[in-house]
């Protein structure tokens, strides 16, 4: 029997491309070849599809040189949506290639047309089996004002806040005005709802602070939201949609100690910033895990969640709090939910075989 054939799609026209890139050196290197037949495809930063190398070192994540999909000239070229499945390249100098059936889609991608519903629809159209989030609760989780609405609909606290658009103004006095008149205590955390990485995300200590941290935030979205930095121990759950029938379920989960830093932001995430460990699992009790793994799954539910996704909390004295979902959390061979898993007793290549195999059972 012939091995399925898994398009690994990575790259894309978001801030978080090299990150994307970077989990693809990952999962290049970890995938079985054993059971899956691979076809890298790379997003340029201008939205190319391109046949890229299948060499994992060409991806791999160094703080000096980010990794990148450069358009080599190349088109891929994907199926008609009549639910042909085969795959073909366009080389640079205009030869067409057959690349053969693939068999399913895995969609490496973080922010913007590739984590919030664009992608996922696209190959929904091409009747393409995908790996990971659906339309819905892509989208839904990219938006970060929205995610909360529908969490807080389902009974899944969240920190209290604000949303302030570019298009109403967005200026510091009337933001600050907005924050102080939803009850929002300082310090705040002031973030574009539509990105991820922590990427345009800044701590505001006082409203001296806060005109800079909009400009930030606005750089990456014309929607921010003030939130109010909630104290308490900032923990992590992976959840896993399981194929057929079973159940979801939730990993034990990890905890992100800040020693020397005032949040887990993009350098201390990726570059190997100092002030921060990451630790997994987590020092808790069992009946600390047992809750946070009971709202992990119930805030899955609440987005409809589907493949999988990383729950992020803060442990507060009142009980936990969901912070955010992520639908394709960082999944670099270092990043948090695959440390998750691998905690729980899976391995990094096994993990990566479970979502192929779960798009697949359901395709």
């Amino acid at each position: 029997m012939d091995k399925p054939a898994v398009a690994v799609l990575f790259g894309g026209r978001s801030s978080e491309h090299s990150i994307s890139s970077a989990t693809a050196g990952g999962v290049l290197r970890a995938i079985n070849r054993d059971r899956f037949r691979v076809i890298p495809v790379g997003i340029t930063r201008a939205g190319a599809f391109v046949l890229e190398d299948d060499d994992p070192d060409k991806f791999a994540l160094d703080p000096a040189h980010m990794p990148e999909v450069v358009d080599n000239g190349s088109r891929v070229l994907w199926p008609e949506a009549n639910g042909a499945r085969e795959l073909r390249v366009r080389r640079a100098d205009g030869r067409v290639e057959d690349l053969g059936t693939v068999d399913v889609v895995l969609p490496i991608l973080h922010g913007t047309h590739g984590e919030d519903g664009t992608i996922q629809g696209f190959f929904d159209t091409l009747e393409l089996p995908y790996a990971g989030g659906g339309v819905l609760d892509s989208a839904l989780c990219m938006d970060k004002h929205f995610m909360k609405i529908a969490l807080q609909a389902a009974g899944v606290p969240v920190a209290p806040w604000v949303t302030v658009r570019r298009a109403e103004g967005g200026d510091a006095d009337a933001a600050a005005a907005a924050a102080h008149s939803a009850g929002l205590s300082l310090p705040w955390f002031v973030k574009p709802a539509r990105a991820g990485s922590s990427v345009g995300v800044s701590k505001v200590h006082d409203e001296s602070e806060l005109a800079a941290a909009l400009s930030t935030a606005f750089a990456e979205d014309d929607k921010v939201l003030i939130e109010e930095g909630l104290r308490g121990r900032e923990v992590e759950v992976g959840v896993l949609e399981s194929p057929g029938d079973a159940p979801a379920r939730a990993s034990l989960p990890g905890e992100v100690v800040l020693t020397a830093r005032e949040f887990y932001d993009f350098e201390g995430k990726y570059l190997g910033g100092d002030g921060v460990e990451v630790v997994c699992p987590a020092d808790m009790t069992a009946d600390e895990i047992a809750a946070i793994q009971e709202m992990g799954l119930r805030a899955f539910a609440a987005v409809d969640g589907r493949g999988l996704a990383r729950v992020d909390f803060f442990l507060t004295p009142g009980g936990p709090v969901v912070n955010e979902l992520n639908t394709m959390p960082g999944f670099t061979p270092i990043s948090m939910f695959p440390k998750c898993w691998i905690a729980s007793g899976m391995t990094y290549s096994a993990l990566i075989s479970e979502l192929i195999d779960t798009a697949l059972a359901r395709a």
